[in-house]
């Protein structure tokens, strides 16, 4: 868990994909992403080039383990920087938001894989 939220921090996906099986679901904000590689192509992926930073604060994490699986659940805030956009005409900002998210993992030839995730928000202050 702290490999992927390392990545979305550095704005990347790099090194993401094998944290997930190929088949693992991912759901976001009341929406069926799809597997990961659908998640990435068509929403955080495209996503993370409007941001100029993406940063976790008051992160906390409780894990369950129950062999082979475990699941996770995570409370944090999270704070993003969006770049301006001189075509669009719109001005750098700054987006607060309290996030929660809970995933099962399985233990498949002694790594740890992610199979489901599923996170929301809500916007702080805005």
């Amino acid at each position: 868990m702290k490999s992927y939220k390392n990545a979305i921090q550095n704005l990347t996906t790099e090194g993401t994909f094998q944290l997930f099986t190929q088949d693992a679901t991912v759901f976001e904000q009341g929406k069926v992403e799809g597997t990961y590689k659908d998640y990435i192509d068509g929403h955080l992926g495209p996503e993370l080039g409007h941001f100029k930073s993406f940063t976790f604060s008051d992160y906390q994490i409780d894990v369950n383990v129950s062999l082979p699986y475990a699941y996770t659940t995570e409370n944090y805030l999270y704070t993003i920087v969006l770049k301006a956009d001189e075509a669009k005409g719109t001005k750098e900002r700054t987006i607060e938001s309290k996030g929660v998210a809970t995933s099962i993992l399985k233990k498949i030839d002694g790594d740890w894989k992610i199979i489901h995730s599923h996170t929301s928000f809500k916007k702080l202050n805005q």
